[in-house]
């Protein structure tokens, strides 16, 4: 994959001079959200300008590993207006991993209080949203923490990746890509992974931090889902899953918990689409999953007002957990009758 020289060479251009700069990742940050955001602070610290890293809420627990990750100012729990006055005075906000403005939710309204700031978005989602004065984006980019690492090899050189940018830009392009199982991971991908490593990141160790770190709660959790809110149906190929509040309360549910749980049923042979809902205050949370040319980008969109990766989208429900699901098996019959499952 090249990026566009073009654009490199305007992002440089916007870089100049020193920036009070803000990064924003999106709500419900993982690990490419948080990599990302991290790693590219780092490199524009080291250039002279002064950056600050938002998201909109708490990211998994198990990812405080992460190196530096205490200077992520956090919006919901932001009592100080940190996040308000660097948005403020900010020159140019970075949105990184993230296409569309409503995934910051509340945090989105404050950006369109600062109309002199220049946006750029860093992100490979599909279908980027026009509200930006610069776009790095490609959807065929493994994770965002791949493209980081790409624009910091084209402006900087590759030498200048740190061991700490190296271990974020890892959990990143490790856990977007499934330990580097999807259809997205190219040659080019393991060449960036071998600088990686050569700056003397423990790979075990980052590996047993993101997926082996877990709470007994979650852990129970787990097996209540698969084996009580599992439902399979359309002939064994569609599965759905769902959690409720209480449900989540009686688990002692943290942020992070139920991450990867919608990944499973697409182990079972026959499995072409999963999909998990998860209950909050005021909506379901809808994360989608699926297999070969099965586009779950498009389900999202056309039935759930969402979107995101052929092969793995979300969006989000407003009715009851019951009309929810009841919605969704009428939507998977709906997609196999036009020859789309």
């Amino acid at each position: 994959m090249q990026l566009s020289t073009s654009k490199i060479e305007a992002l440089k251009e916007q870089l100049a001079t020193p920036q009070s700069i803000v990064i924003l990742s999106h709500t419900n940050p993982d690990g490419d959200a948080i990599g990302s955001s991290l790693a590219w602070a780092e490199i524009l610290r080291k250039q002279g300008h002064q950056v600050t890293c938002i998201v909109p809420n708490r990211y998994p627990y198990y990812l405080e590993f992460m190196p530096n990750i205490s200077d992520i100012v956090v919006f919901k729990n932001d009592d100080k207006g940190v996040a308000k006055e660097a948005l403020r005075r900010a020159d140019i906000i970075f949105c990184l991993d993230f296409h569309l403005l409503s995934r910051l939710e509340q945090l989105g309204d404050i950006i369109d209080d600062n109309q002199h700031a220049k946006r750029i978005l860093i992100d490979h989602h599909l279908d980027p949203s026009e509200d930006f004065d610069l776009m790095i984006s490609y959807s065929e980019a493994s994770s965002t923490c791949y493209l980081v690492a790409l624009i910091i090899e084209k402006m900087f050189g590759i030498e200048h990746i740190s061991r700490t940018m190296a271990e974020n830009l890892f959990v990143g392009m490790m856990t977007d890509t499934g330990n580097f199982a999807f259809s997205s991971v190219t040659p080019d991908v393991f060449r960036v992974v071998s600088h990686l490593a050569e700056t003397g990141i423990s790979i075990p160790d980052i590996h047993t931090n993101v997926y082996n770190s877990f709470s007994e709660g979650r852990a129970r959790l787990f097996g209540y889902v698969i084996n009580r809110k599992m439902k399979i149906f359309h002939n064994g190929t569609v599965a759905h899953m769902s959690l409720t509040e209480e449900e989540m309360r009686r688990f002692w549910f943290q942020q992070g918990d139920s991450e990867g749980f919608v990944n499973y049923p697409l182990t079972i042979k026959k499995m072409k689409i999963s999909a998990m809902f998860t209950e909050h205050s005021d909506f379901i949370r809808v994360s989608l999953r699926s297999r070969g040319n099965i586009d779950v980008n498009l389900f999202a969109q056309r039935y759930f007002n969402g979107g995101g990766h052929k092969n793995a989208a979300g969006g989000k429900s407003f009715m009851s957990m019951e009309e929810t699901l009841a919605h969704y098996e009428k939507c998977i019959k709906e997609y196999a009758a036009e020859g789309m499952l």
